[in-house]
Order: structure tokens, then C-alpha cells, then sequence
């Protein structure tokens, strides 16, 4: 039979989706076949993976090729691929991207519903969404020995148990054994997990089989007293105490993201002296998705990722005169990111007069999806997109290129051609792969290039594309940075600044699924778990 494990959290941003990663890679390596399993996610992180129609389509129906896409959680999507399989809808069924105002888009089973507040979700469509979590849940156990199902948020909490798919309901239907997760760096931790057990149900209590303390910094042998505590007073054994370690997976959502009202930096961390360094500028839009476009970059030593303010507030760092947002930041490049929400983000950027310093930016620009739309002219069915009424709001007007909103969504992955003509990607062949999801259509209003295939367009230094993923493709990267340095007249990549940094890195050529199994494998009590969990654990170190 198929055993579930449910990684759980006393909170949000705990560790779940790295712990859950971590597991799925231990298992495969063992070579035990495993799937990673999130009944119901919250994020404007997705990826574009397979339809399970149509990857079981012998067993339910055929699909066309225009059914074969769907859209799911980043962290399902980067917990397949430690586990080896090709991701599926069925990996996370249920999916709510936000996009203000208190309402979401409903995604069930990769498919876009109607943005719908959270009390209509919950009263016209939770069986449905229910009845799809278990039936993606049945598929997986009958092609897998293992499912490490990830619980979202806090399992405990209470006004939700009654309607808690990604804990309360998984753990059900899946028979599932908890693993609960706390984290030590917000402080309160033994309090927090014993609040948790406590205000479980009994049913859910008494399948808690281990806690895990993640985020810790210093001796763990000072946590023992309270750990011998904990235990004594839960009856539920703690496992491991987890370093504070990033094995450097990609960010579930924008919680690690500074906020709109502060100026944050990625990518400053390499050593790499600020003379020589690459600054990229990028507006943090309020309702940002898939900024996991920008991760490849900060990766790259000697580039900096600065997040621009968009919003003020009384807790706002951000020094920047009110009509200036690029003011002091000395950027060499900017990259518009994606959103949930183009319409309400661009009168966001309207409102700090982001446009007219964008005009006056004489570096490389470069819009991916919707930042790709706000580059444009205009964008008109608006009020489709907008909170607002208005059916034709002007864009950042500088690429010349509208966008229509319609109800259906475009969603594939593809591979484009490159034409490294641009100035921007000077240099770099193709072809480049990624995905695509995105409402809007956009045509030209003018000749352009084409340096990305049909989904994109550029003119001078101005760059627009609906592909995700664009710099994760190293040749395209490595020519967009390059052509950045060039026109900022800097010395990049800054090789001899970093040959001795990085012979000294011990994990050097390890993939961040190899790194999160090792921290696992290194700081989890396995043979508590049992098997398949404790299998070969003398073999891989324990």
C-alpha cells in the first residue's frame, strides 16, 4: 500500500516545500517511486506541467494539444523534479492565485476558473475542489509507493478544520502521517508547537509521528532541555533540529520577497566588489507572480537584484524622491517582472511616476509576461483585469504593442527561437525554453523585432516577452548580462575576483535538490520514520 507522509507547519514559511523536496530526492536516489502531492496551494508562483488527462489519457480520455497544459504550484512543480517524475496537475490539484481585494483565481486540476472571494469559494466551490484533491491524490498512490503530501500554512488552525483540504482533509483521505514542522528563527517555537498539537483534533493528533525544529543558528545541544520537555509534555518525539541552510530552491511565493513599501537586495552576498558589480532594477509590484524569473539572476555572481518600492507607507525605507523611483539606485539594467494583476499594478506604477523615469532610463529594459504589458501602449477590455471600470488604460508607452484582456487563458510550455540581433541579448543563440501564462493578447501596433519568436517584442533598447523562465536559460542569461555590462562599461563576469571562492565551496556542482536531501539526510532521525524512510540509512551516512 502506499504510505503518506504530510509535511506540516505550525505557521507559514516553516520549511515545508524544502523538507518536502529534500525527502522526494532521498527517496528516488533509494530508488523508491515517489510523487509530491499539495491538495490546495496559495501562490502566483506556477509552473506549466503536463494535464494528468493527458498524461493518463489511456485511462480517462484523449486530450487535444491545446488541453495538455496546466497550471500548479511552484513547489510541486520543484518537489517532482527532486522526486524524478514529470510534474502533473495531480501534483497540486487546487490552485488560488491572489490578485487583491480579498479574491483569487481558482485553478482546479490546472485549469482557470472565475476570480472568486474567499466566502464563494468556500460555499460553491469546495466539493468540487475537494472531490478533485482526492481524486488527483488516487491516481498518484496507484502509480507510487510514496506520496510527501505538503500541508499549507498552519495546521492548526481552527476556524479552518472544517474545510482545511491541504491538512485536515489530505491527512483524511490519504491516511496520512504527519511530520510537523516549527520554526526556531521567529521565536516562541517550543510554545508554537505545542499550541499546534494541542488544538489538533484527536484524529489528526494521533497521527503525528515526529517534529522537526528548522531555522536554527548555534549549538543544538542548547535546545536539549527544552526539547526533553517538549516531548514529555506532547508525547510527540522531535526528530531533527535543521540549520538555518538554504539549498537554493526556488521562493514558493513572494513571502520572501521584501515588502512593496521597502527597498530589498538579492545577490549582494558573493563577495564581489560593488564596482564591479551588475545592478538590476525591479519594481515590486504589489501583486508580483512568478518572481522566480529573477532567481537565475541574483545566482549569478556580481549581480545585484534590487527591488524598487512601489507603494509608501509608515514603515516604507525607501529615501527615493516621490517622482523619481530609479533615484540613487544607480541601476544598469531593469526587469519588469510578472503579476497577477497588470491593470491595478500599472496604475500603481503611474501613481509613483515610474513610467516617466523609465523613459529617461537609458540602460537595457526588459518586461516578462506582464511586465511585457505594462511596457505597452495601451491595454484595453481593462476592466476585465482591473478592480476598476475603465475599459482603456494607458500603459508605460515604450514598446509599441497592445494588450487585450480576454477570459481565456494561454497556457503551454514552449521553446522559442533566438535572434540575438537585439541589443539586449547581443550574442546569444538559441533556442530558449520556458512557459507561457497569461490572459492578455498582445499585437504590435508598429514594425518590430521578433528577437524571441512571435511572443515577444523589442524596439531599441526595450524588450518584451511572455516567456517565464527566459534567464534560466544560460545562454540567454549570460548575453543579457554580458550586453548590460558592456553598456555600463564594467568589468563582467568578474572571474579572478571569485576563481579561489568557489574552489572553496564544498558543494560545488550539487543541485539544490541534492543539497536539501543532504539536509535531510543529515539532520532528520530517518530510522524513527521507518521504512522506506530508514532504508539504507547506514549507506547514506546516518
Amino acid at each position: 500500500m502506499t504510505r503518506t507522509l504530510l509535511v506540516a507547519g505550525t505557521a507559514s514559511h516553516v520549511g515545508k516545500s524544502t523538507i518536502a523536496a529534500g525527502l522526494c530526492r532521498l527517496l528516488v536516489d533509494r530508488g523508491v517511486s515517489v510523487a509530491p502531492f499539495k491538495a490546495q496551494n496559495m501562490s502566483n508562483n506556477a509552473r506549466v506541467v503536463v494535464h494528468s488527462e493527458a498524461e493518463n489519457s489511456d485511462r480517462v480520455r484523449a486530450v487535444s494539444s491545446a488541453d495538455q497544459w496546466g497550471e500548479i504550484g511552484v513547489s510541486q512543480f520543484v518537489q517532482a523534479r527532486a522526486a524524478r517524475m514529470t510534474p502533473t496537475t495531480d501534483c497540486n490539484p487546487v490552485l488560488l492565485k491572489p490578485r487583491g481585494d480579498g479574491e483569487s483565481q481558482l485553478i482546479v486540476q490546472g485549469r482557470a476558473h472565475e476570480h472568486v472571494p474567499a466566502g464563494t469559494y468556500y460555499d460553491e466551490y469546495w466539493d468540487e475542489a475537494r472531490a478533485a484533491a482526492e481524486d488527483s491524490y488516487q491516481r498518484l498512490a496507484t502509480d507510487h509507493d510514496v506520496i510527501i503530501a505538503e500541508g499549507a500554512g498552519s495546521i492548526a488552525e481552527i476556524n479552518l478544520h472544517d474545510r482545511d483540504l491541504a491538512n485536515v482533509e489530505t491527512a483524511q483521505f490519504a491516511d496520512a502521517e504527519i511530520l510537523l514542522l516549527v520554526d526556531i528563527e521567529r521565536g516562541g517555537a517550543f510554545a508554537s508547537l505545542y499550541g499546534t498539537i494541542e488544538l489538533l483534533p484527536d484524529s489528526l493528533r494521533d497521527r503525528i509521528t515526529g517534529a522537526i525544529i528548522t531555522k536554527f543558528r548555534g549549538d543544538p545541544t542548547l535546545l536539549e532541555p527544552g526539547i526533553e520537555e517538549i516531548e514529555s509534555k506532547t508525547g510527540v518525539p522531535v526528530l531533527g533540529v535543521l540549520p538555518y541552510d538554504d539549498p537554493g530552491l526556488p521562493e514558493e511565493d513572494s513571502v520572501g520577497l521584501p515588502s512593496t513599501t521597502e527597498r530589498g537586495v538579492l545577490g549582494d552576498d558573493d563577495g564581489v566588489a560593488d564596482d564591479r558589480r551588475i545592478t538590476i532594477a525591479v519594481p515590486r509590484l504589489p501583486r508580483i507572480s512568478n518572481a522566480t524569473d529573477l532567481e537565475a539572476l541574483a545566482a549569478e555572481p556580481g549581480v545585484s537584484v534590487v527591488f524598487i518600492p512601489v507603494e509608501t507607507g509608515p514603515t516604507s525605507s525607501d529615501t527615493r524622491s516621490p517622482d523619481d523611483p530609479l533615484a540613487d539606485l544607480d541601476a544598469d539594467a531593469v526587469v519588469l517582472p510578472g503579476t497577477k494583476n497588470t491593470v491595478d499594478d500599472l496604475l500603481a506604477l503611474h501613481e509613483i511616476g515610474f513610467g516617466e523615469a523609465l523613459a529617461d532610463f537609458d540602460g537595457p529594459i526588459v518586461g516578462i509576461c506582464g511586465g511585457y504589458q505594462l511596457l505597452g501602449e495601451r491595454i484595453t477590455n481593462a476592466a476585465l483585469e482591473g478592480t476598476g471600470d475603465d475599459d482603456v488604460v494607458n500603459g508605460l508607452g515604450l514598446l509599441p504593442v497592445e494588450t487585450r484582456f480576454e477570459g481565456t487563458k494561454h497556457v503551454e510550455q514552449t521553446t522559442v527561437p533566438v535572434d540575438g540581433a537585439t541589443p539586449s541579448l547581443a550574442g546569444a543563440d538559441g533556442p530558449a525554453s520556458g512557459y507561457e501564462i497569461h490572459a492578455g493578447r498582445t499585437r504590435t501596433l508598429e514594425d518590430v523585432d521578433r528577437p524571441l519568436g512571435e511572443s515577444s517584442a523589442a524596439h531599441g533598447r526595450v524588450l518584451g516577452t511572455y516567456l517565464h523562465g527566459l534567464f534560466d536559460n544560460e545562454s540567454v542569461r549570460t548575453a543579457f548580462l554580458e550586453a548590460v555590462a558592456a553598456d555600463a562599461g564594467k568589468d563582467w563576469p568578474p572571474k579572478s575576483e571569485l576563481e579561489g571562492e568557489r574552489e572553496s565551496q564544498p558543494e560545488a556542482g550539487t543541485t539544490p535538490y541534492d543539497r536539501a536531501a543532504t539536509l535531510v539526510r543529515e539532520h532528520i532521525d530517518l530510522e524513527a520514520l521507518g521504512e522506506p524512510f530508514a532504508a539504507d540509512a547506514k549507506k547514506d551516512g546516518q
